[in-house]
């Protein structure tokens, strides 16, 4: 019940604004120090051997090659002709600016994999256009949001990085096992679009028709998905073929968005500058909340947290879809108030020795947390996409549209959800 105390105070000093390694960092020496006959400081005698263990671990070697690789894509203004010939294209169909939004959102995800980045991308281009042409404010901010965070399940993901890591299974085999899913999702928001477009018209409008033959539409379209596109098969055809690991792959993707960025005329080594100190800033927040939470889980463990957990989960509830159940619920609601990198590297390692005991398949289980996490960045109130909308777009749009906007949009991801945990073989898809 102390483990339990712990987390619920961590919870506390998360909402209270303690920046999130120190609050879980702290709580744990906090609670060493109020209960010295159970735990004591000397608990953390095993913390410089964890982080020795954390410098020393290959597959997280991965988490800021992918991060560089996305910030020099960011600035290779690769986004901004993949909308802008998109929107052109799709443009005069109803609703098509919005089908248009997320499709670019699926390319990104699987070639940048940056939310902050798509998000705010989309927002400064297509947001602006959508109102222009009278869409509904609420469509077009949900859409921007929804769409942006499909790089937190569409490989190269740092979701999966992650969870490949605490959970103990193959990045590559996350990898693959999220294509489907990530298709299942992104085809939900397109039958979604199209749907309200039929029965609400006003609500998303057609474009004029560009004076410009379709053919000639077709091929810029192209022109704009084909680097973005080499580059996916690049970095995941060489992981799906076996030809490299997940952590090598980035290495190839790092090198190939170089090449793009020659290749757009964007190249400056201003770009290089900034992608590299963006990149330690936020691989320096990743790893620093990983220390914090390795600091929290020795002491949690040493209450026996977790086995008052394990306990809960097969004594008392017994069954593995009950287990699946309640997990699913938690990380949802958690995922109301605190981030994706806390839930998995604090409460996906207590969950993964039971689903091992009820013998749940770890990459089912994996994806199923994946996807759960990728609705933290939409729920209100601390969902990272909606803020990111809301500095991007000022005064185009208020709060409550966005919120509004983006809850057709949390239903589906929690349709995806449980359309892959009633048909398992989705995850097979690309095997």
């Amino acid at each position: 019940m102390i483990g339990m105390l712990m987390f619920l105070t961590a919870l506390v000093f998360l909402l209270a604004g303690v920046p999130v390694a120190f609050a879980f960092g702290g709580v744990a020496m906090l609670f060493a120090v109020l209960f010295p006959w159970d735990v004591g400081l000397e608990v953390f005698e095993l913390l410089p051997f964890r982080i020795y263990g954390i410098m020393q671990n290959f597959t997280l070697m991965a988490v800021p090659l992918f991060i560089f690789m996305g910030l020099v894509l960011e600035k290779s203004k690769m986004a901004e002709a993949l909308l802008e010939s998109m929107g052109r294209l799709f443009g005069p169909v109803r609703g098509g600016l919005a089908i248009s939004t997320v499709l670019v959102g699926a390319i990104l995800a699987a070639s940048t994999g940056i939310v902050g980045a798509s998000v705010v991308m989309m927002g400064l281009i297509t947001l602006p256009i959508m109102l222009k042409h009278r869409y509904s404010p609420e469509l077009a901010s949900g859409t921007i949001v929804a769409s942006g965070t499909l790089g937190q399940l569409i490989p190269p993901s740092v979701v999966l990085i992650v969870l490949g890591d605490v959970m103990y299974v193959s990045v590559g085999d996350l990898f693959k096992a999220a294509v489907g899913p990530g298709l299942l999702l992104t085809g939900l928001y397109i039958l979604y679009i199209l749907l309200l477009a039929l029965l609400r018209p006003q609500a998303a409008p057609a474009m004029p028709k560009s004076e410009m033959p379709y053919g000639r539409l077709l091929l810029q379209a192209l022109k704009a998905i084909l680097p973005p596109l080499l580059l996916i098969v690049a970095v995941l055809g060489s992981i799906f073929t076996g030809i490299a690991s997940p952590t090598e792959s980035a290495a190839v993707g790092v090198v190939g968005a170089v090449i793009l960025s020659l290749f757009n005329g964007t190249f400056r080594f201003e770009t290089l500058r900034y992608a590299a100190i963006e990149t330690v800033k936020l691989s320096a927040m990743i790893f620093m909340i990983l220390i914090g939470a390795t600091a929290f889980s020795l002491v949690f463990n040493a209450f026996d947290g977790g086995d008052f957990v394990h306990r809960f989960f097969t004594e008392e509830l017994g069954s593995s879809w009950s287990f699946i159940f309640v997990t699913m619920a938690v990380i949802f609601m958690l995922g109301f108030f605190v981030d994706f990198i806390e839930i998995a590297f604090i409460v996906v390692p207590i969950l993964v020795p039971i689903a091992a005991s009820f013998g749940i398949d770890p990459i089912w289980f994996a994806i199923l947390i994946a996807m759960n996490l990728q609705a933290s960045f939409l729920t209100p109130p601390f969902g990272f996409a909606l803020f990111y909308l809301k500095g991007t777009a000022g005064d185009k749009v208020t709060t409550g549209q966005i919120y509004r906007g983006v809850v057709p949009f949390i239903l589906l991801q929690l349709l995806a959800l449980g359309l892959v945990m009633a048909y398992p073989d989705i995850v097979k898809w690309f095997e």
